[in-house]
């Protein structure tokens, strides 16, 4: 073979390279900008917020809180009952009532002016009745973030273990969130003690593993590809029963929208 043959040869494996490179070049950067885009839509569905139940039936409850009140499909409150009130041991002024936790109720359907929710029992705890408590709490809500669900059918595999650090940022900087380390998550995933798929499909599962944690819930980026454009596909897990509460779609921004940051172990040229 000759080399200007070779040379040529060289030159077209350069550009398939190159056009390689630039089609996955700032990737996790685009995912952690379109996560931007949507996380005001998780921050409004975790704002504090309080209520009553108003109805029982059977595994349903009636909520006061409808749209109007700030109420939204997908929402996890915590049911409780008041009890007896507690004083100052000096001034014997009522500084509050003692609270006991019933259970959870999990919004499915909204109107102006009600709700109706899931009702999720704890075990032992008396069934709510109307007046009971329904809360969204003023703390902050503790999270974990799964690795990266890539279901698009590219031949090339970006780099993405920058995408949960990117996504705890955008969450911890709403003051609603408290992050888990993503760097602790992803050894369990790394290490096989969790699958991203038993978090999405394994109900029980995605219970148990939320108690490693001591989470509230999981937020679980997945990529899918549609018609050519890649989206990503945002879910909330309840820990509390491994289920789906709600997801937000939205098409991954261009490169050209996109600010690289990169991490020290990251390729230069692509991610």
């Amino acid at each position: 073979m000759s080399k200007r043959v070779r040379a040529v040869g060289g030159l077209v494996v350069l550009g398939v390279l190159a056009c390689v490179s630039s089609a996955v070049a700032g990737m996790a950067d685009r995912i952690g900008a379109t996560f931007g885009l949507m996380s005001e839509q998780f921050i409004q569905a975790f704002n504090p917020l309080e209520g009553l139940v108003v109805g029982v039936d059977g595994g349903s409850l009636y909520l006061d809180l409808g749209e109007r009140g700030g109420a939204q499909g997908g929402q996890e409150f915590t049911i409780f009952r008041k009890g007896e009130e507690f004083r100052h041991p000096l001034t014997r002024k009522v500084l509050g009532r003692y609270e006991e936790v019933l259970g959870y109720a999990q919004i499915r359907s909204v109107q102006p002016r009600f709700s109706e929710a899931a009702y999720v029992p704890i075990e032992g705890k008396p069934i709510p009745q109307p007046d009971d408590g329904v809360r969204i709490t003023r703390g902050r809500i503790k999270a974990a973030i799964t690795p990266v669900l890539d279901l698009t059918q590219s031949t090339t595999r970006p780099d993405l273990r920058r995408v949960p650090y990117l996504l705890a940022i955008a969450l911890e900087r709403s003051k609603r969130f408290q992050v888990v380390d993503p760097l602790t998550v992803a050894d369990v995933f790394a290490s096989g003690g969790a699958q991203v798929q038993e978090i999405l499909a394994l109900p029980e599962r995605a219970v148990r593993i939320s108690k490693r944690f001591d989470v509230a819930g999981w937020v679980v980026p997945v990529l899918i590809e549609r018609r050519g454009v890649v989206y990503l596909d945002a879910t909330w897990i309840s820990a509390v029963t491994g289920t789906a509460l709600f997801s937000r779609r939205e098409p991954l921004l261009p490169p050209a929208a996109v600010e690289e940051q990169r991490f020290p172990w990251e390729p230069g040229s692509e991610d």
